[in-house]
């Protein structure tokens, strides 16, 4: 029996047992905010220790957690070695967005359905990325088999399964990284069957904060009107963007950069001028941008924008800055590996592309290690439903997805 017959078989014979150990996870809820998540770590090291794994738990300092804005992490390792060869890491997370209003179903309910494309599994992060915590351990499961089964394999194949993604990532996959804890020679990250993602834009969110001072609206020019000076920075803002739709990437999948205002706040009451507005914007960075000389342009921009208020004071504080991911020496033969066994498992042509949000696998990037992200899910996510109501997954795609992901990993341990 060769590598691949053993995988599928494996894969096959055991996914009623797949389906079921994904069940538990989405049954238990990790939304993040408020990102009290030790709680689903804890099932999924008894539920991973249940098949047979020793699990080390990297329980994230309070304070830490804290400073992320999260209530409670733990990172779970999982590490098999075959023999010599390169370390193959496989990275999930399993902080989810909180469910939001519009399920028709319970979103922690992992309810089982038949639709269009044959049976579904409901709930919140059921796609994005829980599903992968079952793609991940249940390939690493195949690929044990069928070295039991006289199958020729080397290297080290470990499960990095995190829960801080939706935070930023610092505690989970960085924190890993830095602490030395983990360096693997490839990453396999989070991701949708049907693409394997090699690049995305970085992120960079401002708080802006604009001071004047109160008065009586019947004496507004005792005052100083914040909303006025921060209407002038906003409208300049908003002028920058058609400017951003004439830088285009060279990188599929990724367009322009894009600004977006997604969050403000600000006075007192209708018959007082405002004295403060807070606001906050989103900037998207394509990879062949500097995250640095992106902050200072947007810096200079409203400094500009607020200089002609006299009284005005303007902060502007960096919430969070993730760079774009840009594909590393490697990169290549991860993603070749992937392209020829989902060719033979989902008979499509499975495209390299970018994409224009952002993950944590960004992380691995800046430690110098390839990584691309492949994993369990329709062509998009506007079909998975993810960060939407009704979040699902296709149990076809987890089943093919564990196979492609096994199938790849034995070619990259084995050379």
């Amino acid at each position: 029996m060769t590598v691949a017959d053993a995988i599928s078989q494996y894969v096959d014979r055991e996914f009623e047992r797949e389906v079921a150990f994904l069940a538990e996870l989405v049954k238990v809820p990790s939304d993040n905010p408020p990102g009290d998540c030790a709680a689903h770590a804890t099932r999924a090291r008894a539920l991973l220790e249940a098949l047979g794994f020793k699990v080390e738990a990297d329980i994230v300092p309070p304070a830490i957690v804290a400073a992320a804005g999260m209530k409670s992490a733990t990172n779970l390792i999982v590490r098999h070695r075959f023999d010599d060869g390169p370390t193959i890491a496989l990275n999930a997370h399993g902080d989810v967005v909180p469910p939001g209003r519009g399920w028709t179903r319970d979103p922690y309910g992992a309810v089982i359905e038949d639709g269009p494309h044959g049976q579904a599994m409901y709930g919140r992060g059921a796609a994005v990325s829980k599903s992968d915590f079952a793609t991940y351990t249940f390939a690493l499961l195949a690929l044990i088999d069928a070295a039991a089964k006289g199958g020729k394999l080397g290297g080290t194949v470990e499960l990095h399964l995190t829960y801080d993604e939706e935070s930023g990532g610092d505690i989970g996959p960085k924190r890993l990284l830095d602490a030395g804890l983990t360096r693997p020679d490839y990453v396999i990250a989070a991701g949708f069957s049907y693409s394997i993602v090699n690049a995305h834009n970085g992120c960079l969110h401002l708080e802006v904060v604009v001071e004047g001072k109160q008065a009586h609206a019947a004496i507004p020019d005792s005052g100083v009107d914040a909303l006025e000076a921060a209407n002038a920075i906003l409208a300049a803002l908003y002028a920058s963007r058609q400017s951003l739709t004439k830088t285009r990437s060279a990188t599929p999948g990724i367009s322009s950069p894009t600004l977006n205002v997604g969050l403000i706040s600000g006075g007192i009451n209708t018959n007082v001028v405002p004295d403060q507005v807070t606001f906050r914007l989103d900037r998207r960075i394509i990879p062949e941008e500097s995250a640095a000389e992106v902050e200072a342009g947007l810096r200079k921009l409203i400094a500009d924008s607020a200089k002609s208020f006299a009284g005005i004071k303007v902060t502007v504080r960096q919430v969070l800055l993730a760079a774009p991911l840009v594909p590393q020496p490697g990169t290549e033969r991860i993603a070749a590996a992937i392209q020829r066994n989902a060719r033979a498992i989902l008979n499509t042509d499975v495209p390299v592309t970018g994409v224009p949000l952002y993950t944590d696998a960004r992380h691995y990037a800046a430690h110098g290690i390839p990584v691309v992200l492949y994993g369990a899910g329709p062509r998009t996510i506007l079909e998975a439903n993810a960060h939407n109501a009704n979040e699902n997954i296709r149990l076809s795609d987890l089943r093919a997805a564990t196979k492609i992901v096994a199938l790849a990993v034995a070619e990259l341990c084995t050379g």
